[in-house]
């Protein structure tokens, strides 16, 4: 059965509506012009219309299939007030050509109602949306049409016939969902949103008079976006880790580019050079007609001294020596915010111990700057044995050699050839013997060609080299030796 999935305002006007059965429409309006309905289509606008207004709010989510949800907390003093965002909402709006009616309040479903039942414009005072909810019909509260429907064929027509009724009999007689969507209105029962970014109240924003292309004023603009966030931040006594500006383009495309932070920090001048690099690639397009920043993963942060800090990082530019011993957060996590946002985050880290003595299962990637144990419940693992030590490359596979001569079956090679290469080695420590972790597969499984003799070793160019022999000594077959890591 065909049924009309939407109507403009002139169908409405004839009494057409949503899930209408074409042929009904059709013998109302036998002039009616319809066209094949794309879900698809609708479903990717509204996407774009979601990330068209994030230069409003950095939460936006979708409710399909025609409306949007903006949570405005925090974030409406940037354009004067609820009254000024509506106003230049409604503004960009109708100069792309929109049909829209909106509205604000303290719940989604107390702004749904009022946005599709109630007057167009309509700011809820805090607290207010009861008196505002109440003269509308039963339908405002997103109730299932057979229920809307129900509730209507027994004499309630308005919201406030329902408030009127005690609660046990309402809940009783309409069902749990009826009382649900109340209670979501009235702001008595929380709602969950999906939001296409994460909500943060971290946000500032600057709009310009006239659109900006240039580079310079971009990465002047950036600047002066961050120092106003993180000014905020400072004042909270708040840092962040990730930090996200995205530039309004006056075709209704944002721009965004992110960079991150290896521990929480609000120096705006360091947050601005690290987008320094991502601001220069940045397409403008006709021109950018407002930036946006936001801050994410925000944590507590204790203040520090400026001139300590200023001093600090005189040093790290310069090279000039001031005497005082850099704290990592003030030597390190400068540099390691550099590599992190040029190369990515995926490929600067440090490598942490885990409790294995297995070498390829010994080591993971860890956060470059994280804590070496977190506070746990469970024990940190152990460091690792100075008396064993590890190469600073271990490679993710061992490379086999060929060429090796040893003089007994425990003794270190005396040469092997890597890569084409002959070493003849001048220094040797070993044998250190590590065996497969049986005990977790079972020892029946356990093999003795899993066993392996490591040697710690130095050719005659005083590179230090980790090799190891496979299996045990067996007479007459050849002993298979392979490299597994390189020493500093």
């Amino acid at each position: 059965m065909r049924r009309l999935a939407a109507v403009s305002r002139e169908a409405r006007a004839l009494r057409l509506y949503p899930g209408q059965k074409a042929t009904d429409a059709a013998a109302i309006a036998p002039d009616l012009v319809t066209a094949e309905a794309e879900p698809e289509a609708d479903a990717a606008a509204l996407a774009a219309l979601a990330d068209w207004c994030v230069r409003f709010s950095p939460a936006v989510a979708a409710d399909p299939p025609d409306g949007l949800f903006l949570d405005i907390t925090g974030v409406d003093h940037l354009f004067g007030g609820e009254a000024g965002m509506m106003a230049e909402l409604r503004e960009r709006l109708l100069a792309n050509g929109l049909p829209f009616r909106l509205a604000i309040a303290d719940t989604p479903g107390a702004a749904w109602a009022l946005a599709r039942h109630g007057r167009d414009g309509t700011i809820a005072p805090p607290g207010g949306q009861a008196d505002l909810l109440a003269p509308l019909p039963p339908a405002a509260l997103r109730l299932l049409p057979e229920d809307a429907a129900q509730i209507e064929r027994l004499g309630l027509r308005r919201i406030g016939q329902l408030l009127d009724i005690p609660r046990a009999p309402l809940g009783r007689r309409f069902g749990a969902r009826t009382l649900t969507r109340l209670d979501q209105a009235l702001g008595r029962h929380a709602e969950a949103l999906t939001f296409r970014r994460p909500p943060t109240p971290w946000v500032d924003r600057l709009a310009f008079f006239e659109p900006i292309s240039a580079p310079e004023d971009m990465a002047r603009v950036t600047w002066d976006v961050c120092a106003r966030l993180c000014a905020r931040l400072e004042a909270e006594g708040q840092g962040a880790r990730r930090f996200e500006v995205g530039f309004c383009r006056v075709d209704g495309k944002i721009a965004p580019v992110e960079v991150g932070l290896a521990l929480p920090g609000r120096d705006a001048r360091r947050i601005a050079r690290l987008f320094a690099p991502k601001v220069e690639a940045v397409d403008p397009g006709f021109g950018i007609d407002a930036v946006l920043v936001a801050a994410y993963e925000v944590e507590p942060l204790a203040g520090r001294q400026a001139g300590l800090e200023t001093r600090l990082e005189t040093r790290l530019e310069t090279g000039l020596e001031t005497g005082l011993p850099p704290a990592p957060e003030d030597g390190l996590a400068p540099l390691v915010d550099r590599l992190a946002n040029r190369l990515g985050p995926e490929r600067v880290w440090r490598a942490a111990p885990v409790e294995s003595h297995v070498p390829e299962l010994s080591v993971r990637r860890a956060a470059p700057l994280a804590a070496a144990a977190a506070p746990s419940a469970v024990p940190a693992p152990a460091p690792w044995d100075p008396e064993a030590p590890r190469p600073a490359r271990l490679f993710r596979r061992p490379e086999p050699l060929d060429g090796v001569i040893a003089l007994t079956p425990d003794d270190p090679p005396s040469q092997f050839r890597w890569r084409g290469r002959l070493h003849r080695v001048r220094r040797a420590e070993g044998p250190e013997r590590v065996g497969e972790e049986w005990w977790k597969r079972g020892i029946e499984e356990a093999s003795t060609a899993h066993v392996r003799d490591y040697y710690r070793v130095e050719d005659q160019d005083g590179a230090r080299f980790w090799l190891f022999r496979a299996g045990l000594y067996e007479p007459g077959q050849p002993a298979k030796w392979w490299l597994h890591g390189l020493f500093g």
